[in-house]
């Protein structure tokens, strides 16, 4: 096995094992900065409802409670608004969803689906829960979910939830009396749940990461034609020459030049090492046949 075969496998084998190394841990950095990425867009979206709960409470329910008693408004309800506002971001985006998913709802349309439903008895059984992330799959393609829960805080939401009877009387005319009752007060009733889609900034993570990797590839390939000039030039071919040499002196011939001496790197040391061994020999093979 040449020198050349060696230090190439060797290289190789560097290569290799460097190759997966910094596949292995640039895969997990670009997979999880991806997903961060998209666990930053669902809590902006979470922090817009809840922008848009705390605005109808605030600046929106106080104008229009008077007439709560002639004709109800949803739209002084806080999870109505946040809904509905999101329903129009919903318009252009329409992979990005925001649901209040409640287990006994007053509007149907709030009701939680299994896996919702899922996310409301963890809050109920875990009282100290503030948020859940996950991964679902959906029909258009993978997303990520974050739920914060939905719990009875405040007394004034039981006037319109804790009895029929108690309920404002143009609400019931809306929605009846079968949902949206029998809510106590710290109670979990339901989960505020934004679902981001993942699969644009796993796209964008995958590129970047073949991109690099085809990079680092790359300057391998550039790194070992080098290495394999300089190992060349300066290694075999003085080395092969000297090889040449000192088989041709082995049988008497004494003609072959001297190599060149210039430097101090090993290469040079051995050309004097064999210059000087060169001429020893040739004045002892004179001094035998004198």
């Amino acid at each position: 096995m040449g020198l050349r075969l060696k230090f190439n496998l060797v290289l190789l084998a560097v290569f290799m094992a460097g190759f997966g190394v910094a596949g292995y841990i640039s895969h997990g950095l670009l997979d999880r900065h991806a997903r961060e990425q998209v666990l930053g867009e669902a809590r902006l979206v979470m922090e817009a409802a809840l922008a848009v709960r705390g605005y109808t409470v605030a600046q929106v329910r106080p104008h229009l409670s008077a007439q709560m008693d002639k004709q109800f408004l949803p739209q002084t309800v806080p999870a109505f608004a946040a809904t509905e506002t999101l329903n129009e971001l919903r318009k252009k985006y329409p992979n990005y969803a925001y649901k209040e998913a409640t287990l006994n709802p007053t509007n149907p349309r709030d009701r939680a689906a299994d896996w919702e439903a899922d996310l409301v008895n963890t809050f109920r059984n875990t009282a100290d829960s503030k948020e859940i992330a996950g991964e679902r799959d959906t029909p258009t393609g993978r997303a990520l979910y974050i739920a914060h829960p939905i719990r009875i805080e405040s007394p004034a939401c039981l006037a319109c939830h804790s009895t029929p009877e108690a309920a404002p009387a143009s609400m019931i005319k809306v929605y009846g009396t079968a949902n949206g009752f029998g809510w106590k007060l710290n109670e979990t009733v339901g989960a505020q749940v934004v679902s981001v889609p993942m699969s644009v900034p796993l796209e964008n993570a995958a590129q970047a990461f073949r991109t690099f990797m085809t990079s680092l590839a790359a300057v391998f390939a550039a790194v070992f034609v080098v290495l394999n000039l300089m190992l060349s030039w300066l290694i075999i071919r003085p080395v092969s020459q000297m090889s040449d040499a000192a088989d041709k002196i082995s049988t008497g011939d004494f003609d072959q030049p001297e190599f060149p001496e210039q430097g101090t790197d090993e290469v040079a040391v051995l050309a004097s090492s064999f210059n000087r061994m060169r001429r020893s020999l040739e004045k002892a093979m004179q001094m035998i046949d004198g």
